[in-house]
């Protein structure tokens, strides 16, 4: 346990943003699960373009590195043209 004050508030402060983080995290999951377990092209397509969304999003606030955004965003977008390919 810290014992210098502002060593205190910085696990406060970082305990919030610890529990931000893994929310959204999750919602990115979440969202990308969605995406490939949609049934149709253009329910695939609309869940591919919300997940890609909250990617982003998630890059800008520092959740994500932006790069790994961008990997994630490559692979989601040509898993769901496989699938408008196969119908």
């Amino acid at each position: 346990m810290a014992n210098i004050k502002s060593q205190i508030k910085r696990n406060r402060q970082n305990e919030r943003r610890r529990m931000r983080n893994k929310a959204v995290r999750s919602e990115l999951k979440t969202a990308v699960k969605r995406a490939q377990a949609a049934g149709d092209a253009e329910a695939a397509a609309g869940e591919a373009r919300a997940a890609s969304r909250q990617l982003d999003k998630a890059a800008t606030k520092g959740v994500l590195h932006e790069r790994t955004a961008a990997r994630r965003k490559s692979r989601l977008a040509r898993s769901a043209n496989r699938a408008a390919a196969a119908s």
